[in-house]
């Protein structure tokens, strides 16, 4: 039987640890490597094999998008799987046209994830019922896709941040930016969803299931 190798990328211990779990119940998959940040990745990219990558979307620095990203250019072989907190209407069709083979939210079964992983490991998409339909619906009605499908993901992080009453220093630190940056981000979102203030963006945000 051939082994699947899996690297898990997440910038939490415990996540990692309760991701290396529900494979180890898979005789056929081994996870070969657990980093938490986009520079660990390309090191444990270049020690060893990684047929599939768990990829969690919010981490400090490189983002899980812009990690996509990158991959893409450089023409990686690697399957990557989104694994992520965040709601799978919003973000998965997202990561999908970035370059992720499948997308998961992280209260999933673990039969799921181990699902998933054998899928990708097939050169097949992994999705959601949820996310098929809404494929779907993208399909049928492309014009109804909302104003933050434009943000890029450094200014959908500060929109979420901010949404959830970060300050704009506590924002530049967790994103490992200047705070002049993340104010530029910020007035980027208004302009682009036409808001006037923190108050209609943290709206907005709620309205969208973005938070």
């Amino acid at each position: 039987m051939s082994m699947i190798n899996v690297v898990v990328c997440d910038d939490h211990a415990m996540v990692r640890r309760g991701i290396k779990d529900a494979i180890s119940e898979a005789v056929d998959i081994r996870v070969v490597g657990e980093v938490g940040s986009y520079p660990e990745l390309r090191q444990q990219l270049r020690q060893g094999p990684c047929d599939v990558l768990v990829l969690d979307l919010n981490m400090p620095g490189r983002g899980g998008l812009e990690v996509l990203a990158a991959l893409k250019e450089e023409g990686s072989k690697i399957r990557t799987l989104v694994v992520s907190m965040y709601p799978e209407d919003q973000y998965a069709i997202r990561c999908l046209r970035a370059g992720a083979m499948g997308y998961l939210n992280k209260s999933a079964d673990p039969v799921e994830l181990i699902s998933a992983i054998r899928t990708l490991m097939q050169g097949r998409k992994f999705v959601t019922p949820e996310v098929a339909q809404k494929l779907v619906d993208s399909l049928l009605s492309p014009e109804v896709e909302s104003p933050h499908s434009a943000l890029s993901e450094r200014e959908l992080q500060t929109l979420q941040k901010m949404a959830s009453g970060r300050r704009l220093s506590e924002i530049a630190d967790e994103l490992m930016l200047s705070p002049k940056t993340v104010s530029v981000y910020r007035a980027r979102v208004l302009q682009k969803l036409n808001l006037s203030n923190n108050a209609e963006l943290t709206a907005y945000a709620i309205h969208h299931g973005l938070i």
